[in-house]
């Protein structure tokens, strides 16, 4: 535990320094320390001591959330979990954290980082199907966010759209900005419900994926046209994040996200997993720093490409692949 604390302090703290060296003294020691991984590396024949470059670094798929308990660490412990969110009978990921408040005070820093202090905004948080079970990381998120706005007005809706149209008409004039944070079909749900010509002034729509079979699949240009032609609004905002994740990552419009102090993203070819690529699509790689107790080298099953700009795009989901919970829109 004195590694994880020493290391989630450096990331809370802006001091991780470079994000390589960072990266392969984090690969070294989760070689050594975590069994899942270690196994997968050995199954591999590669050499961890020979690894010295992050293309080279092997990627767990993600898919070992769903049968392992992945660990840096003896197994006893770890009793905290998040756990995926998903359709009825899929198997759900599990991803088993040291410090739930770790989690938190990253989230608050990596938004901070991109929207200024919480305090500068109402949260009302839109998320139906997540509030109703267990285990949800974006609750748990978007709740430490309610309470750091220090906002009275702040709070969670599920189903009542008029009430949260209504809090947001109240609020447009005030000086704080509104944030609705909402899963997609949700928020596609509440657009219906929006009159004509209606100002929302200073409203961000910061949706966070997911139809969950609610509504049929749209890409995200189109889910995004319907929000700002309902909301009046010029851009729609984006939170790309999972359950195997610790970090998150943001969009403040066109689908284009950046990577963060812990989160880098590697485009692998979709029909060679071993094999990295560069301008052009392909399936998403991520190396996030704040897993730093479980596994930060993740072979995921989203399709992407990586920008001139040095943002990210997520174009989908892989052919074959199981669908998630989360980020089901395509491109």
């Amino acid at each position: 535990m004195n590694y994880f604390k020493s290391f989630s302090e450096k990331i809370n703290s802006g001091k991780i320094g470079d994000f390589t060296a960072a990266a392969l003294d984090l690969f070294h020691f989760q070689s050594r320390n975590n069994k899942v991984y270690r196994d997968y590396i050995t199954a591999r024949n590669i050499q961890p001591e020979k690894i010295s470059r992050l293309t080279d670094i092997p990627y767990l798929p993600i898919s070992f959330f769903k049968s392992a308990k992945v660990v840096s660490g003896p197994e006893n412990q770890f009793d905290q979990y998040y756990s995926s969110s998903g359709t009825t009978g899929m198997q759900h990921s599990r991803h088993y954290i040291w410090s739930k408040a770790f989690y938190l005070s990253h989230a608050v820093n990596l938004f901070e980082r991109v929207y200024g202090s919480l305090q500068d905004f109402h949260i009302l948080a839109l998320l139906p199907s997540y509030m109703e079970r267990e285990g949800s990381s974006l609750v748990d998120m978007a709740a430490c966010f309610i309470e750091k706005s220090r906002s009275e007005h702040s709070g969670f809706y599920l189903y009542e759209h008029e009430a949260l149209l209504e809090k947001i008409r109240v609020l447009r004039a005030g000086k704080r900005k509104v944030l609705l944070m909402g899963v997609t079909f949700a928020l596609l749900d509440l657009a219906e419900k929006v009159a004509d010509h209606t100002d929302f002034g200073n409203l961000i729509v910061m949706e966070t994926g997911g139809m969950k079979g609610r509504r049929k699949e749209m890409v995200r240009e189109e889910v995004h046209d319907q929000l700002k032609k309902s909301f009046g609004l010029d851009h729609i905002h984006s939170e790309y994040g999972m359950t195997e994740l610790m970090s998150q990552a943001y969009s403040p419009g066109d689908g284009r996200f950046w990577e963060t102090p812990s989160l880098r993203v590697l485009i692998r070819d979709a029909y060679d997993p071993f094999h990295m690529v560069k301008d052009r699509s392909g399936a998403i790689n991520i190396i996030d720093l704040a897993n730093v107790h479980s596994c930060a080298f993740l072979e995921t099953q989203d399709l992407g490409k990586k920008n001139k700009d040095g943002s990210f795009s997520v174009l989908g989901r892989m052919d074959n692949s199981e669908i998630r919970g989360c980020n089901l829109m395509i491109n």
